[in-house]
């Protein structure tokens, strides 16, 4: 007997006759590429159709080779397959239920292919008709839902997630899926945190159900009423909050470990030999080479989380009682191979070992300290357009979380202390901090530690303005929060004060730069009323006396910066120029600052001459500083602590528009290629009769 070989959809024989021969399954997708009806002479076509094994590559490839007039002359054989799909998804037999859900994949698709070229196309005419499309749709969304309940087939679970990501993925923009209308109808919302809630079904496909739900809530959410937002909003299930924080802290822990286990390849390898023999000129090259890619899907579901959910900011700070306690899986898990861009479920051996991996620095994790970690990655280096879009996600997930009061009582939960291992950018002038010296803190701590590292690292030439405002909001939130509720933080203060003079000095020998592209003057406005409200209200938050006294110091050492300040201000506030208004704001703000340079400056200056010193030490300043304080006069400022709440519709829809585009363009790639093969879902029903 001739040997065979398969390729492309064809059975070619081996022997003397090179005639090739189709496939069954290949033969019958002919069929209903014709206008005729394929069960005219073959009642039981449909029925043998879902028991042969799907040719997807075929089914697209030939739907993809038609132009839009052929295509509409076989609009009824594509209905009716479409209508017969979801009739199979009824069916007891697995393996047609199988088989008609990678056909439904295919027929998305490839018809969503068509519909990029050709104008006044209708996708719900061309799948399922106009007519018919309401019953259908539903009828297709309960299968899938009720697949999705069932204590079925995992396999079968995880095939009807990868059909929803394909249905809500096949356009860029999302909002212009018009078939997603009858997904907001038909919701499968409660289906997603049946998964979220169990252990099992979670771990399996925690991941795939957690982004569906990130895009499900981002369609067409500021021009209609978005069932899944309003539902997502008001969830207070212990178990579903806790499973969806999990898998979110599971796939950014992940990331950390990868980028941790690259970082210690860096420094260990060749590389970093080469490094010590030569100096420190490679070591931009060394940062370009730790890249890991970011999980922008996963994010934009914990953002969704944090920003719709009050009751979910209570999963940030908890330590997840199922850490340590799960055994492996009874079934091996199918999992993806690592793709760019959030469509990476994080890797089986992470999900095996345990739900959420114990820190090796800490006690005990929670989602919260993993995200200031992920944070601390990413917002090194905003060069890139994926990280720079990463970067401000986590700092809009910064800004909700301190605008909350629930959270900022965690935040700042003296009996709550962590020690957070961030990760800090290579630089020249200052040596890598030793981990293991970390001091157990409150997490507000990390946050701030957070901010300062990101202020003192990213001034550059491409200078991220947008960051830095964002950076010094959250900031001024927390201070916002101490001083309402008179916590005095026991933290390095004297580090964010040098960071933001730093700044300042930086946008003045960069003004004329800055200036062509940015309102620096926003920024340094925000610079300065942080130093106004530590002066006005420092009192009522800084942890003792002598931390006001320091903080005095540091105006005074530094006033060199400050008079510069205002002597641009006040050039740019006497012109008629367009930056006339923010610069007066900038000159008005510094009254306070200056009063104090021009209280104490001439009382040090006294001081030095009546004992005979040239330079004074900072224990002399400060006993200057203490003893005048009653001869000094403020102006109270209005408004220091208010602050503009967060608001995503009027600010920010632009950004999550393109976020969320780019988004389902990664996870669309990603099932094209690799997440609809059979082998594996073939192989769990080889034993059914």
């Amino acid at each position: 007997m001739a040997q065979t070989e398969k390729k492309g959809g064809l059975l070619r024989k081996s022997s003397a006759s090179k005639k090739p021969l189709k496939e069954k399954v290949v033969l019958m997708y002919d069929e209903i590429f014709t206008t005729e009806d394929p069960s005219k002479c073959n009642p039981r076509f449909w029925e043998e159709l879902f028991l042969m094994k799907v040719n997807l590559e075929y089914l697209e490839g030939k739907l993809e080779a038609l132009d839009g007039e052929e295509l509409m002359k076989i609009k009824d054989n594509i209905n009716c397959l479409f209508q017969h799909c979801i009739q199979a998804l009824g069916e007891e037999h697995p393996i047609r239920v199988v088989n008609a859900l990678q056909t439904l994949c295919a027929l998305i698709r490839g018809v969503h292919q068509k519909n990029k070229s050709t104008s006044g196309f209708d996708i719900i005419n061309m799948l399922v008709g106009f007519d018919k499309a309401e019953l259908c749709m539903k009828n297709l969304m309960e299968s899938l839902d009720s697949l999705l309940c069932a204590e079925g087939s995992e396999s079968l679970k995880s095939l009807c997630l990868k059909l929803l990501l394909c249905l809500v993925t096949v356009t860029d923009n999302i909002s212009q899926n018009t078939i997603l209308e009858y997904v907001m109808i038909n919701s499968i919302f409660e289906a997603i945190l049946q998964i979220l809630s169990s252990p099992l079904s979670r771990r399996e496909h925690g991941y795939d159900a957690v982004v569906l739900l990130a895009l499900l809530v981002n369609y067409r959410k500021y021009e209609s009423v978005n069932p899944y937002i309003v539902k997502l909003s008001i969830v207070d299930d212990e178990a579903t909050l806790n499973g969806m924080g999990l898998v979110i802290a599971q796939a950014l822990s992940e990331y950390n470990r990868q980028y941790k286990d690259k970082e210690e390849e860096h420094q260990s390898g060749f590389f970093s030999a080469l490094t010590n023999m030569v100096g420190s000129m490679f070591i931009a090259d060394a940062d370009e080479k730790i890249s890991v890619q970011t999980n922008e899907a996963i994010l934009l579901a914990l953002y969704e989380a944090v920003h719709l959910n009050r009751n979910f900011i209570t999963v940030l700070a908890q330590s997840h009682p199922e850490m340590g306690l799960m055994t492996t899986p009874t079934s091996p898990i199918p999992m993806t191979p690592v793709t760019p861009l959030g469509t990476t479920p994080p890797s089986s051996d992470v999900i095996s070992s345990a739900e959420l991996p114990l820190d090796a620095d800490v006690q005990t994790s929670n989602l919260l300290i993993t995200f200031l970690k992920y944070s601390s990655i990413v917002m090194q280096d905003t060069k890139d357009e994926h990280r720079l879009h990463s970067g401000k996600l986590c700092l809009i997930i910064l800004t909700c979380i301190a605008e909350d009061q629930y959270a900022n009582a965690f935040l700042h939960d003296d009996n709550m202390n962590f020690r957070v291992n961030l990760h800090r950018m290579p630089m020249r002038h200052r040596k890598k901090a030793a981990d293991k010296n970390l001091p157990c803190r409150p997490l507000v701590c990390a946050v701030l530690d957070l901010m300062v590292e990101f202020i003192v690292t990213h001034m550059m030439k491409e200078f991220p303005m947008d960051l830095y405002i964002r950076c010094i909001q959250i900031v001024h939130k927390l201070l916002c929060y101490q001083k309402k509720c008179r916590v005095r933080l026991h933290y390095t203060w004297r580090e964010l004060w040098s960071a933001l003079i730093n700044l300042l000095k930086f946008l003045m020998s960069n003004e004329t730069v800055l200036l062509a592209k940015h309102n620096i003057f926003t920024l340094a406005l925000m610079v300065v009323n942080l130093f106004n409200m530590f002066i006005t209200y420092g009192d009522t938050f800084l942890p003792t006396p002598s931390s006001y006294d320091e903080l005095y110091y540091e105006i005074i050492r530094m006033h060199q910066s400050f008079d510069n300040l205002y002597s641009m201000v006040l050039r740019l506030s006497t012109n008629a120029g367009q930056w006339k208004e923010p610069a007066s704001k900038v000159t008005h703000a510094l009254v306070n600052i200056r009063a104090i340079i021009n209280h104490f400056n001439p009382k040090i200056e006294s001081y030095a001459a009546v004992n005979h010193i040239s330079q004074l030490s900072e224990d002399q300043v400060l006993e200057v500083v203490r003893s005048n304080y009653d001869t000094l006069t403020l102006k109270l400022q209005d408004g220091l602590d208010q602050y503009e709440r967060y608001s995503e519709q009027h600010k920010e829809a632009a950004f999550f528009k393109e976020l969320v585009r780019s988004i389902s363009i990664n996870v669309r790639k990603n099932l094209a290629f690799n997440t609809l093969s059979q082998e594996l879902l073939l192989k769990e029903f080889s034993t059914i009769s």
